[in-house]
């Protein structure tokens, strides 16, 4: 699922069911859809000013290119024709998010927006009919609309339709749709699953767990509620009973939390070598308001 949309699915067992949409590597695919050209290429978008690289395709990840590099330091590769690197175009990415947004609404009119490229879907009360088959015929109509390919997963919580959309994106024979309803399913991809992958689990929380013997999902929701919570933190706890299958956190949970760490900031195009570039850009930023 090269540069793919992603598409999450959360079925929330007898009760609300929710559905989470996600677009891995969103800008990626922007692009793609205007220029088909830059399809199964090795392809990078830039911050702001062209300083580093914010999204990219599985090619470019394949080739070691890692999440943040400045743009400067990987010229070589586009000279030689190995890579390819797209100034950031953010109102056709929020255009193109709307689109892709508004395809939900010939699926269910309850929909959470989690990111630009992510929301949960309720869809309570309908019929009884293959998931996968469900799945699939949102992600054809997300890709006739828009030309984003998407990967859809399914599960009975936020968490694990999470967990699901990690397999529908690391897994290519899932063709970018995967059902994990199955208790049996879950606790097979949790095995196999690093606990950083896990929904909730950021960086440092996963070094302290692994620190403590716990380097799978399945290792993590073996773990007893109360030592995560006095050992960790209720978030985690939450976490945990997610995986364990009950549904216990919203997606409003994670945006108050997300929204302590927004900030604007500015990155440089080229590489700064003395004080008088340093100076003349850090005058420009100021004049412009950052």
């Amino acid at each position: 699922m090269s540069g793919a949309l992603s598409l999450r699915w959360c079925t929330v067992c007898d009760e609300t069911d929710h559905s989470l949409r996600d677009a891995n590597a969103f800008y990626c695919s922007c692009e793609q859809v205007f220029d088909p050209s830059l399809r199964n290429r090795a392809l990078g978008v830039l911050s702001n000013n062209d300083g580093c690289i914010i999204a990219r395709t599985w090619e470019l990840k394949s080739l070691g290119v890692a999440m943040g590099t400045p743009g400067f330091k990987v010229r070589h590769l586009v000279e030689r024709g190995d890579i390819v690197l797209r100034s950031s175009n953010y109102p056709l990415y929020g255009d193109m998010s709307s689109r892709f947004m508004s395809v939900r609404g010939q699926f269910t009119p309850d929909l959470e927006v989690y990111s630009i490229d992510e929301a949960f879907l309720d869809l309570s009360g309908f019929p009884d009919e293959p998931l996968e088959s469900m799945g699939q015929t949102m992600r054809d109509q997300v890709y006739r609309w828009t030309g984003l390919p998407i990967g859809v997963g399914i599960s009975t919580t936020r968490t694990l339709a999470k967990l699901a959309n990690y397999a529908a994106k690391k897994y290519r024979a899932t063709e970018g749709v995967v059902d994990l309803t199955s208790p049996v399913r879950q606790r097979r991809l949790m095995d196999i699953t690093p606990v950083g992958e896990v929904w909730g689990v950021g960086r440092r929380i996963a070094k302290r767990l692994e620190a403590a013997g716990i380097h799978t999902g399945g290792q993590l929701v073996g773990c007893q509620r109360k030592w995560i919570k006095r050992e960790f933190s209720v978030v985690l706890e939450r976490t945990v009973c997610e995986l364990q299958g009950e549904s216990c956190i919203a997606a409003d949970d994670q945006h108050s939390d997300n929204k302590h760490q927004i900030m604007c900031s500015r990155s440089f195009g080229k590489r700064i070598k003395t004080i008088e570039e340093l100076h003349s850009a850090l005058v420009c930023y100021i004049q412009s308001g950052l």
